[in-house]
């Protein structure tokens, strides 16, 4: 069955309520932090403030945020309530392939904070001894099958895309967007070649907006995230490819506490309330 999805623009709330969710979740980012077990990310929970937090101690400076290409809108919207939150905060983020991120991190590029479209990238991260804490997980996503707006060509299925003469846009296999594609693929039984494979999922989403292919296997997000620009088609074996989202700060930030904050802001119920609006699912 054919979909279409609009875009949703969740309002932002008052900043002193913020505030108070993001210095209080500071307590749970440090708490996971000092029993972290260097691996496996854990779902954000409910933890007493630490002293920190239980002071007021107040947020200030730049934080770096390297997010997957997939969080964009989302994370450019929350940046902005975090800066509200905290006069004294500038939060400014690198957007792209989880993979490629990660290989920037681990090779010593600044960043305070990494979010991630995939718990095995993360691991990448976490293995290298560069994340400060143990990873939460923060949401979830799923794949649906971006075609033309109002799907002229009648896509409907996954075998669908490998008729003849149908152009198919996928992200590549390093990239989680790619790897889930994969997952689909197989739990369909479908044997697919596309015509091009991208780097992450937004360029893959762009192929079809520019009409250079006539489908691309992307996440709900962004079909909800373009507007109307394209249309979304659903299939069953999506469930079988669910993405996983982690954050975590990183070791070397050179504004720890902000970048902790940012992280559990992010795992907080507002944070959640932004991703929901914008289609992801709860972790």
């Amino acid at each position: 069955m054919t979909t279409l999805h609009t875009a949703t623009s969740p309002r932002l709330r008052r900043a002193a309520v913020a505030a108070t969710a993001a210095v209080a979740l500071l307590g749970l980012a440090a708490c996971s932090s000092s029993s972290s077990t260097g691996g496996s990310s854990t779902t954000a929970s409910a933890s007493a403030p630490s002293s920190a937090a239980a002071s007021g101690a107040a947020l200030s400076g730049k934080v770096t945020v390297f997010a997957a290409a997939s969080l964009k809108k989302t994370f450019t919207e929350l940046g902005k309530e975090f800066e509200a939150a905290h006069p004294g905060v500038t939060v400014s983020f690198n957007f792209g392939g989880s993979d490629t991120l990660a290989a920037s991190i681990v090779s010593g590029a600044p960043a305070d904070v990494f979010a991630a479209a995939s718990t095995t990238t993360m691991k990448t991260v976490v293995s290298k001894g560069d994340a400060a804490g143990t990873p939460v997980d923060f949401a979830k996503n799923e794949l649906e099958i971006a075609v033309a707006k109002g799907n002229p060509k009648h896509l409907a299925t996954l075998s669908g895309l490998t008729a003849s003469g149908v152009k198919v846009a996928l992200c590549a296999k390093t990239v989680p967007c790619g790897a889930a594609a994969v997952k689909a693929l197989d739990a369909a039984g479908v044997k697919l070649t596309p015509v091009t494979l991208e780097q992450d999922v937004t360029s893959a989403l762009n192929k079809v907006e520019l009409g250079e292919v006539d489908a691309a296997l992307v996440y709900k997000t962004d079909v909800q995230g373009a507007s109307g620009k394209v249309t979304g088609v659903d299939f069953p074996e999506a469930a079988k490819a669910i993405t996983t989202y982690p954050i975590v700060a990183l070791k070397g930030s050179s504004n720890a506490a902000t970048a902790q904050a940012f992280a559990a802001f992010v795992a907080s119920a507002q944070g959640e309330q932004v991703l929901s609006g914008a289609g992801f699912m709860a972790p």
